[in-house]
């Protein structure tokens, strides 16, 4: 009988040991998975001031590994997070009971097959949101595609903005507003300086160097940090880019 005991106690660890096992690698397939044509996929881009916590959930289900702490990126690699296409319950919040973090939860369509980025910005006790359509194109011949986020902060009035190429000549986006994004456009997959300058003027607020987005790829460049800082620090006005695909 003691036999029996035995046996039947160890087919319901192994029972346990499979089914962790599998929990795990359908974990990671959310992580990692970007070629299902019937999933939609999302990212996060923290812009938010002095955020350090940021934990992402999907129908009440944390998405997240580690936190996302300001100009962090989850999935911090090139992929997207799969969701279920059609409407999903996202929640953006610092799980620390003391923190003045704001949370954020909002109601999303998404449709099948598309990708999608939630920008973060603003600062701690006001995060704010804005989730963009990624119209990933595949280029057919050797060029990149690029496109411009502006999420700087500031409290009081700033101008609209223009991205200068040092290699075209002339802005590559123009009169850009605090939260606006563009459309992707094509782009010559050679080395180029960017500036950043309020519309209409020459003064560079920002420098993005050697900036090479690689062929047949898709980027983001992205304005954020705080109008008015500049120099080294955390929060100081910056211009940089990442990649959608």
């Amino acid at each position: 009988m003691k036999r029996m005991n035995l046996k039947y106690s160890g087919l319901i660890l192994l029972t346990g040991v499979l089914v962790l096992g599998a929990c795990k690698k359908e974990f990671n397939k959310v992580i990692t998975d970007n070629t299902d044509p019937d999933k939609s996929y999302f990212r996060l881009y923290n812009a938010a001031l002095s955020t350090t916590r940021n934990y992402v959930y999907v129908n009440n289900i944390q998405v997240t590994g580690a936190a996302v702490a300001y100009a962090g990126l989850f999935p911090s690699t090139g992929y997207y997070t799969a969701v279920v296409p059609g409407g999903n319950q996202i929640l953006i919040k610092d799980t620390l009971g003391t923190s003045a973090q704001n949370p954020i939860s909002f109601s999303a369509v998404f449709e099948k097959g598309k990708r999608y980025t939630v920008f973060t910005y603003d600062t701690l006790a006001t995060v704010k949101y804005k989730m963009v359509f990624d119209d990933i194109v595949v280029p057919t011949d050797t060029t990149s595609r690029v496109r411009f986020a502006n999420m700087i902060f500031s409290s009081v009035s700033i101008p609209n903005v223009d991205i200068y190429s040092t290699r075209r000549a002339s802005n590559v986006f123009s009169n850009i507003p605090s939260t606006g994004v563009t459309p992707f456009i094509p782009y010559a997959s050679q080395n180029d300086t960017l500036y950043v300058r309020a519309t209409g003027t020459t003064t560079n607020l920002a420098t993005l160097s050697n900036f090479f987005p690689t062929q047949k790829r898709s980027y983001t460049v992205i304005f954020r940090g705080r109008y008015q800082t500049t120099g080294t620090t955390g929060v100081a006005r910056t211009l940089t880019s990442f990649s959608n695909y």
